[in-house]
């Protein structure tokens, strides 16, 4: 009992949320000198090029990864509860088994259908090599995925954050040099070799803490058949999300062009990444506790409720400063041709606010191994953002993916608590509802000041409303944890270190 008091504080998700935040923090600094490089070189047609590749990507790896990288969390999860060494090793081979055989098949697949995306992907012909010479990164991508499930169910978090931040490196190291000197030409080589070298890190880590060791395949394969029942609906869920962002990406290919792709893709990924850096903890630590809470009820309920306060609390205001902050933080993470897709980036930035409500409900039916439902939810999503994208688009132009965006976030997040009310006897908290309407009512405030015309005006409303965000999430953090004593015990600990 005292394990699940432990692990379901306020502290304790403050800890690990601040742990990946803080590792995500790591990965902006390092994203802003990498994307401002590449946006640079490559400009909106060359990122609409690596869209476009990434997606498809996407595509295939999440059609033929078994769904692996989420069964896989819930498998070695439930054995690492139990404490028994055997029944992790036993399952962190059956993971490694199912992960090579998902590399194989995604590999070969993505050769296969190479014909395929060169035609449909493109309005012009010439990608059908590039399509054959990505595809071992499909092969990498469920090697790695299997490898960062088992690190994940085993609760080994610090190692995860270590593997992020020196693969956020990497990348930096990796792609900058190759788009300077080659441009559009070395799109693939560094899609393959950052995808090698994120493969390589977390095999490093991974077969250190578990060293690498298949016994009885076919034990192996017979056993492992559950597991892959229950990743069937990851894999629907995987292919229909990707699925939706493939289509969303090349109809704004086929009626508009590749630049068009590129600033929908940088608005997307600016705001879903770096904003995104306070969900990093939900797959890592949050699904992993849910999935070993044994049976509905207060327990769970609480849990789930306390997620979402504290993702609620420390998402806010940073969604207000980014609002504000977007005429300056666009042309600097980017470059001045990527300002067309400021109005886009500002409804979707609306739309984190009721993913930070929804995305702990979302892991509801992967913790029970509920697979019907969480294919459900995601279906729903799925058909509502292509609908709403293509809708939106048609009518607005960019800023109308925006639209449609936060038109399909707004009604998932009605229909998920609806459900997961109806399902799992989930009722959303007094606190949650009473901070929702606090910070999305500030939210909706900022969204309305990037109309005002007076520069100093401007400045000062939208100053205002952050402070006032920052202000309610603090005042909420601090009754809820002991985040006050936790600062001042460091303060004086750094004070005495000094002296």
């Amino acid at each position: 009992m005292r394990k699940t008091t432990r692990t379901d504080s306020y502290s304790h998700i403050l800890k690990y949320t601040g742990l990946f935040g803080g590792v995500q923090g790591v990965g902006i600094l390092v994203g802003i000198v990498r994307n401002k490089l590449i946006a640079v070189i490559l400009g909106p047609q060359g990122m609409g090029l690596v869209s476009l590749f990434n997606s498809t990507i996407k595509f295939v790896s999440d059609s033929t990864n078994f769904g692996i990288s989420m069964s896989g969390v819930r498998h070695i999860s439930e054995a690492f509860e139990q404490s028994d060494s055997g029944k992790i090793e036993r399952a962190v081979a059956l993971i490694r088994y199912w992960s090579l055989l998902a590399a194989a098949l995604g590999t070969v697949l993505c050769v296969v259908l190479s014909p395929l995306f060169n035609h449909y992907t493109f309005s012009w012909s010439g990608h059908l090599l590039h399509f054959i010479l990505l595809s071992p990164i499909v092969g990498m991508m469920a090697i790695t995925g299997g490898e960062l499930a088992i690190l994940k169910g085993a609760r080994r978090l610090r190692h995860l954050a270590a593997v992020t931040v020196y693969n956020l490196l990497a990348a930096l190291v990796i792609s900058v040099p190759i788009y300077y000197f080659f441009g559009d030409a070395g799109i693939v080589p560094s899609l393959f070799l950052m995808a090698l070298v994120q493969m390589l890190l977390v095999i490093v880590c991974s077969y250190r803490i578990f060293p690498f060791n298949l016994k009885s395949h076919k034990t192996l394969f017979r056993e492992g058949l559950g597991m892959v029942r229950l990743g069937t609906a990851f894999v629907i869920a995987g292919v229909l999300g990707s699925g939706a962002d493939f289509l969303i990406r090349t109809y704004l290919n086929s009626v508009s062009c590749t630049e068009t792709v590129g600033l929908y893709n940088a608005g997307f990924m600016m705001t879903m990444t770096y904003v995104g850096m306070v969900f990093s903890a939900m797959e890592t630590d949050y699904f992993p506790r849910l999935s070993g809470v044994a049976q509905l009820g207060t327990t769970f309920n609480t849990m789930v409720n306390r997620q979402i306060e504290v993702m609620l609390l420390l998402v806010s205001p940073l969604l207000v400063a980014f609002m504000v902050g977007l005429p300056v933080l666009l042309p600097l993470l980017y470059s001045g041709k990527f300002n067309p897709a400021m109005g886009m980036m500002r409804f979707i930035i609306l739309v984190m606010y009721f993913r930070a409500l929804k995305l702990p409900v979302e892991y509801i039916p992967l913790a029970r191994g509920d697979s019907k439902s969480y294919l459900l939810m995601e279906m729903v999503y799925d058909i509502l953002l292509v609908a709403a994208v293509v809708f939106c688009y048609d009518r607005y132009g960019l800023d109308g993916t925006g639209v449609g965006i936060l038109v399909a976030g707004f009604l998932t997040w009605l229909c998920n608590y609806g459900y997961a009310g109806w399902k799992y006897g989930y009722h959303p908290s007094r606190s949650v509802l009473s901070y929702a309407l606090g910070h999305v009512a500030i939210g909706v405030l900022s969204f309305l000041c990037t109309g005002v015309e007076s520069r100093v005006a401007y400045w000062l409303l939208g100053g205002v409303l952050f402070m006032a965000s920052l202000s309610l999430s603090v005042s909420a953090l601090k009754r809820r944890t002991q985040l006050s004593e936790s600062i001042r015990q460091r303060i004086i600990k750094l004070f005495r270190g000094n002296r």
